[in-house]
């Protein structure tokens, strides 16, 4: 017992472990299903058998009930039959027989023959199931002439008459070949003692023979169809007629259902047959007292009808049930739709989406969830918005400060130039650089803009390397070039050329005096600004440059490229890029893709459409 319990509890631990796995919807349809099955199953079942119950009750009252008519035709027939003999005993001319019969004078002997064929004649006609009629008697046998009677088979040596001694007040026999007249006709006999005045005659025998196929037929008036069979027995269980029965089955012959029939004189039992279970009604008649009619019929024929409740049952249980599915999913939909839409808000939240809110007309559990959920969003946006505005702070400081670093590098060179062109007296030169450097200044400060147009950025450069050419005359040559006049509209950071300009002056120019050529040009390419800056100087190991920029082991040449790559991720992440290339003695470029998108976290269009 503890074992079973222990395996009990270890299915149930399974199932429930598999239960809770799936999704709510399923539990909850699952759930639905499951109580209304068992709810309309346990109907379905106590009104089958309750139906069942009924109709089987109906069924064995009505098969009673026609066993029933059935013997009280046959016995009305069969008193119609005692009747005409009776009938027969009170005519004149039977009368008349017992007078010579009591003598034993056989000298009238076709007179009374000739005058009981009238008697004989309405007794068939009365009755037609009988199909003859004779009296046995010490001075001869008197019958319908329209007879042939069998000379050789007297009834005195019969079987009939053997029994008759058994039965002295008449009695009825089984079915059998008729053996006193001609024609071998399968009959059923009724045997009488003649009467006259009131008492019996031992040697005068009236036998009344019964066509054994009109008796079978009237039987067979009980039936419907081939489903029921009719047993007509004697006490003995001998079959006296039968029908229903095709023509080569055979009823049965079992000791068992022979003393079930004929153990009371009603009733009913279940008999097993040939394969199939039958319901046997019997009753024994009034009239022939040693008949007892059984009436067979299938169980499985007579509860047909139980078959078609139970068929109906099962097709609206089968019916609720889809309905029930149905209607269920949609339940359970209309249900779960407010936590659907929780959840898809909260995916969206997962892919960044704060700006959802959840929305219900409704008050109940999951709307308050979802209220909930939209205090946090609001607090979560607060939160986000707040390190939103530090993190820019931050950055803008960073940029400043990165912008900051570049701005004394040149300066510092500028004013050391001046200062030497003013001892030496190049008055015009000094105005010259000093009128650049307070338009570049103008420019780089961009009226405290961190983004100035493409435009303004060139005319700074411009203004830079025009003061450099006054420090380092004949050095080199500068040139720029857009693609398209609209691309001078832009903005980028400021002072982002400016430090490339100046690592091609410094360092790709330090080993020569003159011929330097800086090229500036600027395109379009997949939505972003391409720009390159490229000389023919010295030239760059770039894997080098970019090996010490990872290291921070930087160089001052490095040290400007770093601050102009950090500017640019501070700006724009990932989508802005920097490639460095060269050759020794060749020269060095340097590419820039600035993206025309708007900046991370700030709205607006810094670029053409």
């Amino acid at each position: 017992m503890k074992l079973l319990r222990q395996w009990g509890g270890l299915i149930w631990s399974k199932w429930s472990e598999r239960f809770y796995q799936v999704s709510i919807k399923q539990r909850v349809l699952l759930s639905f299903i499951v109580l209304i099955t068992l709810s309309i199953s346990a109907m379905g079942v106590l009104t089958y058998r309750i139906a069942g119950k009924e109709i089987q009750n109906n069924a064995f009252d009505t098969s009673q009930e026609t066993v029933d008519k059935t013997l009280q035709l046959l016995d009305y027939r069969l008193n119609d039959v005692a009747m005409s003999v009776q009938s027969l005993m009170l005519s004149d001319a039977y009368r008349q027989m017992m007078i010579d019969v009591q003598a034993h004078d056989v000298t009238n002997y076709y007179v009374h023959l000739s005058e009981m064929q009238y008697v004989l004649s309405q007794a068939t006609f009365n009755e037609p199931m009988i199909e003859n009629v004779l009296i046995a008697t010490p001075i001869g046998d008197f019958y319908s002439t329209t007879q042939v009677r069998a000379q050789d088979n007297s009834f005195y040596g019969s079987e009939l008459y053997d029994n008759s001694k058994k039965s002295p007040g008449g009695y009825w026999a089984k079915g059998h070949y008729d053996r006193l007249f001609t024609g071998s006709q399968r009959v059923v006999s009724f045997v009488v003692r003649g009467i006259y005045e009131n008492t019996p005659i031992t040697n005068v025998f009236i036998v009344v023979n019964l066509r054994e196929n009109k008796i079978a037929s009237l039987l067979g008036q009980g039936t419907s169809g081939n489903d029921r069979k009719y047993l007509l027995l004697n006490t003995e269980g001998e079959t006296v007629v039968q029908t229903g029965w095709p023509a080569q089955g055979e009823p049965p012959k079992a000791p068992e259902f022979l003393q079930a029939s004929t153990e009371d004189s009603e009733g009913n039992f279940f008999y097993p047959f040939d394969g199939e279970n039958y319901l046997v009604n019997y009753k024994q008649s009034a009239v022939a007292p040693n008949w007892i009619l059984a009436g067979m019929q299938s169980k499985d024929q007579l509860l047909g009808q139980l078959k078609g409740v139970q068929r109906a049952v099962l097709y609206v249980i089968l019916v609720f049930l889809l309905t029930t599915w149905f209607f269920s999913n949609k339940l359970t939909a209309a249900l779960l739709r407010p936590l659907f839409k929780l959840s898809r808000l909260m995916r969206r939240v997962e892919e960044n989406q704060l700006s959802v809110s959840f929305e219900s007309k409704y008050n109940d559990e999951i709307a308050q969830v979802g209220f909930q959920f939209n205090r946090m969003m609001t607090e979560i946006k607060t939160l986000i918005e707040d390190v939103r505005q530090k993190e820019k702070g931050k950055r803008h400081a960073e940029i400043r400060a990165l912008t900051a670093q570049m701005e004394p590098h040149f300066l510092y060179n500028t004013l050391n130039t001046i200062y030497c062109k003013s001892v030496m007296g190049e008055n015009d030169d000094v105005n010259e650089m000093i009128l650049a450097l307070s338009q570049m200044f103008q420019l780089g400060l961009g009226g405290g803009q961190d983004l100035i147009t493409l435009e303004d950025e060139l005319s700074h450069v411009q203004q830079y390397c025009a003061i450099q050419q006054k420090c380092y005359e004949n050095l080199f040559e500068y040139h720029a070039e857009a693609e398209a006049e609209e691309l001078l509209s832009c903005l980028i950071p400021k002072i982002l050329l400016q430090p490339l300009v100046e690592n091609s002056i410094q360092h790709g120019f330090s080993d020569r005096r003159s011929g330097g050529c800086i090229h500036v040009r600027i395109s379009l390419e997949q939505s972003m600004l391409h720009i390159v800056v490229e000389d023919n100087g010295k030239g760059m190991d770039a894997a080098k440059v970019e090996q010490g920029m990872a290291k921070r082991e930087i160089s001052k040449k490095g040290y400007a490229l770093v601050n102009i790559r950090h500017r640019l991720q501070l700006y724009y992440g990932d989508e802005a890029r920097m490639e460095l290339s060269g050759q020794a003695g060749v020269g060095s470029r340097t590419d820039l893709w600035i993206p025309l998108s708007p900046l991370r976290e700030e709205g607006g269009n810094y670029g053409i459409s």
